[in-house]
């Protein structure tokens, strides 16, 4: 799937130059969506999703602060503002509003495009560093969801941070001290048999997954991929 990108600058003659450009050195990787109004652009960052985005500053409109704004509070999109303001304030005022990278104009085209890819590989890793999975089952640790095969499950506390504490020691065995060492650290009168029974709760929730929770006979439990 290509990474969807957002440009947004008022002056058509550059804007075309930076599509076209990003179109024939991003061909199969990149969708390149293009607007040169603020408004426009700030109902698109509202309506769509966005892998970066490459915004003016000085736009009929919105402005690239507004959009930049916007962005922020819906996620953690890679920004780069595009600015004949090169003036420290304006860039400290870019930083302050979560902006990744900012580019001065004039520029060079190749040196904009390379800074793109780093921004998307880095969003790429860090979105990969976000989730936990093993087999069938995911976690994702920025907004806590937890997916069998895609259907998301619910679990209570416990059971999630005993699910977490499973997939981050995955293919390892886990004693029952263990678990109720980092599962159950706020409380030490609880017994081995809670563990049992959380084990057990877990496996319900995970249905077709709970296979995947394997009861180590005389020493404890381990996640694995397999069922």
């Amino acid at each position: 799937m290509p990474y969807r990108i957002l440009i947004v600058e008022d002056m058509q003659e550059l804007l075309d130059n930076v599509c076209a450009f990003f179109r024939e050195e991003g061909k199969d990787i990149l969708e390149v969506v293009s607007c040169s109004d603020g408004d426009e652009a700030l109902a698109k960052v509202t309506d769509e999703d966005f892998d970066l985005m490459i915004l003016d500053i000085m736009l009929p409109g919105a402005s690239g602060f507004d959009i930049c704004r916007a962005a922020r509070k819906k996620g953690s999109c890679p920004v780069i503002l595009l600015t004949a303001l090169g003036s420290d304030e304006n860039i400290m005022k870019g930083y302050e509003l979560g902006c990744d990278d900012y580019v001065v104009k004039p520029f060079v085209m190749r040196h904009l495009y390379a800074k793109s890819l780093a921004l998307l590989k880095r969003a790429k890793r860090e979105a990969i560093g976000e989730m936990l999975s093993c087999g069938a089952i995911k976690l994702d640790k920025r907004t806590l969801n937890v997916t069998v095969n895609g259907r998301e499950i619910y679990l209570n506390s416990k059971e999630y941070a005993l699910l977490f504490y499973l997939l981050t020691n995955k293919d390892c065995i886990l004693t029952r001290q263990a678990i109720l060492d980092h599962v159950w650290d706020d409380n030490f009168d609880v017994s081995d048999r809670v563990v049992d029974n959380t084990i057990r709760r877990l496996r319900n929730a995970l249905g077709e997954a709970s296979s995947q929770v394997k009861t180590v006979f005389g020493r404890g439990y381990k996640l694995t991929e397999g069922k």
